[in-house]
């Protein structure tokens, strides 16, 4: 589990098919801030771009680690590509702070960046969301974009989907990989948990409600 503060930003600095074809994954190696890995051990978990990965082997003195990751989990998901920068977020542990909200490192969809400029002091950020994601997305209510836990803003629906605004703070620009976004750049969407439990509990209790054919 996650909260979707980010720890760490990285970069994907190299990357390695695992097959001959695009049935196998790839190996990927990941650069860290200085000190990132002094906690982590085999196997524990990072969440990359907000998909959550394994770690698979890690080089303290370089500092870098390095995930395999399946040919499913390339298709579902954006940003990882070599020379790429990634938000990094270790895993949550028991007596940590949420300090954003209950994240689980699942990548529910890919949206679209539509507009992401500075007002203010601050950056709008404004996302086209696959039409299957609108029903989770609502004014107030939380989302992971790359990773980064959020508050939406504004929904607006469309007919092939939805376009949400966000609002980013300096320290988010200044702490994230969200900087480096761009009008049409893909990015990870995970919705709230809690949004899709009700979501399966509603239309489950509307599908018994219905008369048997």
């Amino acid at each position: 589990m996650f909260t979707g503060i980010i720890t760490g930003v990285g970069r994907i600095t190299n990357s390695r098919a695992l097959g001959a074809d695009s049935s196998h994954g790839q190996r990927l190696a990941i650069q860290t801030p200085s000190g990132y890995l002094d906690d982590v051990q085999l196997g524990d978990s990072i969440a990359i771009n907000g998909a959550c990965m394994t770690v698979t082997s890690f080089d303290i003195a370089a500092p870098s680690f390095s995930i395999d990751i399946s040919a499913e989990s390339l298709d579902k998901t954006a940003g990882l590509t070599s020379g790429s920068p990634v938000n990094l977020e270790k895993a949550l542990r028991a007596h940590d702070r949420l300090g954003g909200h209950i994240v689980s490192g699942h990548v529910d969809g890919v949206g679209r960046v539509a507009f992401f400029a500075a007002v203010g002091e601050s950056w709008e950020l404004r996302i086209k969301t696959p039409i299957a994601l609108s029903k989770f997305l609502a004014y107030k209510g939380s989302i992971t974009v790359n990773g980064v836990s959020l508050t939406v803003n504004r929904v607006v629906d469309h007919a092939d989907g939805c376009e949400f605004s966000m609002n980013l703070i300096p320290h988010t620009i200044a702490n994230t990989a969200l900087h480096a976004l761009q009008q049409g750049s893909a990015v990870n969407l995970e919705v709230d948990m809690i949004a899709r439990y009700v979501e399966r509990m509603l239309s489950v209790e509307k599908a018994s409600a219905s008369p048997a054919s």
